[in-house]
């Protein structure tokens, strides 16, 4: 997600997870092939598995930026074709690709020459007046075509005329069924639900009917302990941490080694934190000792340690 899910989210997302596939912001095809690659595509290894998503609508160029995320280390390459920005539609890219489906194919088979890791797509049920049903079977039976085996559903339209895409991510109304019949009809590929799942209990109703996975987006990173029982609940595998305050331990030694080895401000690892100890007793008092604190550029580490101490010990056992 666009300024949300850079690599200090993911880092905190992985000591919540051991198992879960993480994904980048999206990043465009010519920024990675003419930009700062460093900054955009580095990554520290206990990220891993960490898929790049990558945007753009022409197969040479996407290939390329394909290429140079492979040579970084990713293990998935995932195109985006399906965010209704309005700067992503200027660019020609995202969900206006879904109405090029017979071109999204193409730049999947492009990539798919070009490296050796998974390529996947993104997308919506459709857009604007499209009937999602052959929209949907289109896309899905264009990048089947070109070899991607893995379609992550964010099952609803995105509207890009008419709507902002804040406004587009209420309206219109999620489709779940649409996603279950494309699973239905192409059991050989991989079917991902995305789209309004805000808890473990939700992702486990998806797999229940039959889905291959579910993406949390949003209440991943409004409400990240959703991501602690992942392990246990979808893998089988015990919790990577069972209290938040470790947790905050893990994450206040890794600022202070960004802040020491890169001159990282605080701010930047603490910013992702902010609903770590959402729902529970302290969890305002949490957040504002962050939101006061963070913004100072001589801020250390110790900010994270000091407000997770202002959550009672006795709360900290209920967590």
């Amino acid at each position: 997600m666009m300024d949300w899910t850079d690599r200090h989210c993911r880092v905190f997302h992985r000591h919540l997870t051991r198992r879960a596939l993480l994904y980048t912001e999206m990043v465009t095809a010519d920024a990675v092939r003419f930009g700062d690659r460093r900054r955009l595509l580095g990554f520290s290894d206990e990220e891993h598995p960490v898929a790049v998503q990558l945007g753009g609508a022409e197969p040479e160029a996407m290939a390329e930026a394909a290429r140079i995320a492979e040579g970084f280390g990713y293990d998935e390459v995932n195109v985006n074709v399906g965010c209704p920005s309005d700067r992503v539609q200027s660019g020609r890219f995202g969900a206006c690709l879904m109405r090029e489906p017979v071109l999204v194919g193409e730049v999947v088979a492009a990539m798919q020459r070009a490296v050796s890791v998974p390529v996947t797509v993104k997308c919506r049920i459709g857009v604007d007046d499209q009937d999602p049903g052959p929209a949907l079977d289109a896309l899905a039976g264009a990048v089947a075509d070109a070899g991607c085996r893995t379609l992550i559903v964010h099952a609803r339209k995105a509207w890009l005329k008419g709507l902002s895409p804040k406004e587009n991510r209420d309206v219109p109304p999620l489709d779940y069924g649409r996603v279950d019949a494309l699973k239905a009809a192409r059991p050989e590929l991989t079917v991902i639900l995305n789209g309004g799942l805000g808890d473990l209990d939700a992702v486990d109703a998806a797999l229940a009917r039959g889905l291959d996975g579910a993406m949390l987006g949003r209440a991943a990173y409004q409400t990240p302990w959703v991501l602690a029982d992942a392990d246990h609940r979808v893998f089988g595998e015990p919790p990577r941490h069972r209290d938040r305050h470790a947790v905050v331990e893990s994450m206040a030694d890794y600022a202070a080694k960004m802040q020491r080895d890169h001159g990282t401000p605080v701010k930047s690892v603490a910013r992702h934190m902010l609903g770590l100890f959402q729902g529970l007793p302290g969890a305002r008092v949490w957040r504002r000792h962050l939101s006061e604190t963070m913004p100072d550029p001589e801020a250390g580490p110790e900010i994270l340690i000091e407000a997770a101490a202002r959550v009672a010990p006795e709360r900290r056992a209920a967590a």
